[in-house]
């Protein structure tokens, strides 16, 4: 058990290790809905999240999970605040979560800046590539899938279903 006062890197490595509840493969800082953390005082911290969407059912959950793995390490007063400014967007997952999700079977979103910040040129294919087989010749089966940020599709090659993650 750590105990005195965390710093603010440490609190946010804790807060941040947290796995997502609806996808568990990914902790909340490679999601990038963790926003920041704040020690008020010894043994005081508030954290701020942003949902993947308003009304998402999962950021009560996140939060209970971000007390206890706080109070488990030492820190007795946790808020957890909820940030709707700025919206969170695809682009806030991590690199290191895009290829887990891809591990995982879940087609990761594409970035909205897809040239990246030096002007190339823009892609010309909208498609989503299969985490399976890596074809980009796929079909929508749903808008949604177990999640509302997911919609089911399906490989025409591979034939195999996957989840891929809506950009946002």
């Amino acid at each position: 058990m750590v105990t005195g006062t965390l710093l603010e890197e440490e609190v946010r490595r804790l807060a941040g290790s947290v796995p997502d509840p609806e996808l568990p493969v990914l902790t909340l800082e490679e999601l990038g809905v963790l926003r920041g953390v704040e020690v008020l005082a010894p043994g005081k911290v508030t954290v701020r999240l942003t949902p993947t969407y308003t009304g998402c059912p999962a950021i009560e959950a996140m939060s209970t999970d971000i007390e206890q793995v706080l109070h488990e390490h030492g820190i007795p007063e946790v808020s957890v605040v909820t940030v709707l400014a700025p919206a969170w967007s695809t682009d806030d997952i991590s690199a290191e979560g895009r290829r887990k999700l891809a591990e995982f079977g879940i087609a990761p979103p594409r970035p909205h800046d897809a040239a990246g910040s030096s002007g190339g040129p823009v892609p010309l294919t909208l498609s989503v590539r299969c985490p399976h087989c890596g074809s980009t010749d796929t079909e929508l089966l749903s808008r949604f899938s177990s999640t509302a940020c997911k919609a089911l599709r399906r490989c025409v090659s591979c034939r195999e279903p996957f989840d891929h993650f809506k950009e946002l």
